[in-house]
């Protein structure tokens, strides 16, 4: 693949307080997404991804990793628009949700293609969210087609676990199952929200 010329609207205008959560397949991530924006009354973004591989209906391959990434990017710059319009003048402003981000696509590019454009490892560095609730695989698997195998559950949680600290990622594990995953999610965007290493302003 030829390098990117330069990372999908990365910037300050970006730059809303986010809440990723994120983790390999079959942990609850959407679920527990659309959950959280409930309870704290604030827009969530679905995973990419997952809508992308629905259209194109077949397996994916090397090639569809930029394609995914410029997507994702996109969904997530419509979300902040409308996250803007809905909250921006507000001091009280609840945090962006995003089901998964540019992260993922890091590591399942490598996990899959033993590689990952330097495009996409920069402006998920530049576009890092201010708080990753990283669920835990303790659910149980659900095939659907567009899932790996359930062995790789455990490789990819520390593959996503080594990334983040790589990225110097905020990062807090989530547990449970059903409420209890989502009392613990919103326990620890509590505590994000109110400790300054939240930087909502960039």
């Amino acid at each position: 693949m030829s390098p990117e010329p330069e990372s999908p609207a990365v910037g300050t205008r970006a730059r809303v307080p986010r809440i990723v959560v994120t983790g390999g397949e079959s942990t609850g991530k959407t679920t527990l997404a659309a959950a959280l924006a409930k309870a704290l009354g604030s827009l969530w973004v679905p995973e990419y991804s997952r809508s992308y591989a629905e259209q194109v209906g077949r397996a994916l391959t090397w090639a569809d990793v930029e394609p995914i990434a410029r997507g994702q990017a996109a969904v997530e710059d419509a979300a902040i628009e409308r996250w803007r319009a809905q909250f921006g003048r507000s001091r009280d402003a609840p945090p962006l949700v995003l089901d998964t981000d540019l992260v993922s696509t890091t590591v399942y590019a490598e996990h899959y293609y033993g590689a990952c454009p330097e495009w996409i490892m920069a402006a998920a560095r530049e576009r890092l969210g201010d708080l990753y609730l990283l669920c835990e695989p303790d659910l149980p698997w659900e095939a659907d087609g567009v899932r790996d195998q359930p062995a790789a559950g455990t490789r990819l949680h520390s593959a996503f676990g080594e990334r983040l600290r790589t990225l110097g990622a905020r990062v807090a594990p989530v547990r449970g199952i059903g409420h209890t995953r989502l009392e613990a999610a919103l326990a620890a965007v509590r505590t994000a929200l109110v400790s300054p290493a939240v930087d909502s302003g960039r």
